[in-house]
């Protein structure tokens, strides 16, 4: 046994003594002093001291027998360990309450000890299962609003089920989670013994090239699990395709060159890994547990659209998302699809009409001449008669469409999840964005490489030739609404670290630099890279 297993085998020893060593009075002895402990500590807390107060003031922790050793038992155990899950284990104070038990020898100190447990599996139990943040107060971008479990309905699980399988069933219960917790606990053990070594140095490093900044590269690649054992000092074929590994887990090009961002981000510290894994780990909490079987997941740092069925990827394209513009970003959140609109009409959003079009139009009357100017009555105007100069960001009283046509700025079909954020999936005509690695060029909304292969995807599912339905309505050139028979659950998220079921953990850059305040607000909560190491 080495010496950090012996040193937790023996805190496990010493809580396990400490739990059973809480033997209550019998509890008609305790009642009164202790049930008045109960009302007057429960008291800052509505929905606890309702549930005291509706079980007649009892003992959920510190009552006799087995039942209330093993909830005591299970609580600390789970508190102890929630530095597995990248929670703050002081904000828990399990020492803390372990002190409080040992302390306990009056009622009325139970009765208080009794409270002290029900808030701390309180707090712990939202904090796991739904974060320990809240998206909007982080960044304005993520409007998510998080679902919190009743507290009520918590502590019921707890005394009507088997309280160790109560709390492993805390956690979010998804795949990505319990992968994403796992390679969290395998990059603490590597930052513990040194990370993945010496940095490439350099700005580009090709094959056929040698030296010690391949030998660099290469030990690096090999630490990182992408090469196997070499003493080789030339970029190699074995070198070009590990890189190539690299590249594709990373959302990088996959040419086998080692050039600027292929470095930079092979040079990335284990400990900036782990950041990423921590916070998707909190973002995994703010979801949803239930997606939906069929759903639509757009991750806006990988650029990619998806529709998933029974937690399989059954369609993937490319996306353009938001460009990093305070007023351009896109939005996280989650809705639900409800129907597209083929040969869609551009209702200008009023602020490119004030910002971007205005401007124009006060320069050259004619601008845009492909984009229809209408007064609040609907009715076409007449540019000529205009003098755009008197208006201003405030007064400006025109609406700008741009009718359906192949240069409409929607392209042919938009998709639609009705939002207060006004964002949705659509084509676009600009089809050469699609091939560039970072693809933050929108105005917020979710631009599709592959647009009518979603569509037909979504449509498969209510007629027996989704294409030809697709295209019939297509040809008209008229704009048409096409409502899905069954709605479809989208859920755009910003994951800078996610891990498949097979393969290594694939990493995105902070395209917003959201990830990075979210690691700033888990660090003033007390969240630290290495509080499981032994």
């Amino acid at each position: 046994m080495t010496r950090s297993s012996f040193s937790r085998f023996a805190a496990a020893c010493l809580t396990a003594c400490v739990l059973s060593s809480v033997a209550p009075q019998p509890v008609q002895a305790q009642m009164p002093a202790f049930g008045q402990a109960v009302a007057e500590y429960a008291s800052d807390d509505r929905e606890l001291a309702r549930f005291y107060r509706e079980n007649g003031f009892g003992a959920v922790w510190t009552g006799e027998g087995e039942e209330f050793r093993q909830r005591r038992q299970a609580l600390i155990s789970a508190l102890q360990g929630a530095a597995t899950h990248g929670l703050p284990v002081a904000r828990y104070d399990a020492d803390g309450l372990i002190a409080q038990m040992r302390a306990a020898k009056t009622p009325r100190d139970r009765g208080m000890l009794d409270v002290a447990l029900s808030k701390a599996y309180l707090r712990y139990a939202r904090d796991v299962q739904s974060g320990i943040l809240k998206p909007s107060n982080i960044d304005e971008g993520m409007v998510r609003t998080v679902k919190y479990r009743d507290r009520a309905e918590n502590m019921a699980d707890l005394i009507n089920g088997d309280p160790a399988k109560v709390m492993q069933k805390l956690p979010p219960q998804s795949h990505e989670y319990i992968r994403l917790r796992k390679e969290m606990l395998r990059l603490q053990g590597l930052m513990a013994h040194g990370g993945w070594g010496e940095t490439v140095p350099g700005k580009k490093l090709e094959p056929g090239d040698r030296g010690a900044s391949v030998v660099k590269l290469r030990n690096r690649l090999m630490r990182m699990g992408y090469l196997g054992r070499s003493a080789t000092m030339v970029y190699d074929k074995q070198i070009e395709s590990a890189v190539q590994m690299f590249q594709a887990d990373h959302g990088l090009s996959t040419d086998g060159v080692a050039g600027d961002s292929t470095l930079s981000e092979i040079n990335v510290p284990v400990e900036q890994r782990l950041h990423s894994v921590m916070v998707a780990m909190e973002r995994e909490r703010w979801l949803p547990q239930d997606r939906g079987a069929r759903h639509v997941l757009v991750n806006l740092t990988d650029f990619t659209a998806k529709i998933i069925d029974d937690g399989k990827v059954t369609f993937e394209t490319r996306s353009v998302v938001g460009m990093n513009q305070h007023d351009r970003r896109s939005p996280e959140f989650s809705d639900t699809m409800e129907h597209m609109i083929v040969n869609p009409t551009w209702n200008v959003p009023r602020s490119i009409a004030v910002k971007e079009y205005l401007p124009m139009l006060q320069k050259d009357p004619n601008a845009v001449s492909h984009l229809r100017l209408t007064d609040a009555r609907g009715q076409l105007v007449n540019r000529g008669e205009v003098d755009f100069t008197q208006f201003d960001k405030g007064n400006f009283p025109f609406d700008i469409k741009q009718p359906p046509s192949n240069r409409n700025a929607l392209g042919l079909v938009k998709f639609m999840f009705p939002n207060p954020q006004n964002v949705y999936l659509h084509d676009t005509p600009a089809k050469s964005l699609f091939s560039r690695e970072t693809r933050a060029y929108s105005h917020g909304c979710i631009r599709l490489q592959k647009p009518f292969e979603f569509a037909y995807a979504l449509l498969a599912r209510q007629t027996d030739d989704p294409e030809g339905t697709f295209h019939d309505v297509l040809k008209t050139g008229r704009e048409t609404k096409i409502d899905l028979v069954q709605n479809i659950p989208v859920h755009i998220i910003y994951r800078t670290a996610t891990v498949p079921a097979k393969g290594k953990a694939h990493y995105r850059r902070d395209v917003y630099g959201r990830d990075g305040k979210i690691w700033n607000a888990l660090e003033q909560a007390g969240v630290a890279l290495d509080a499981v190491r032994g």
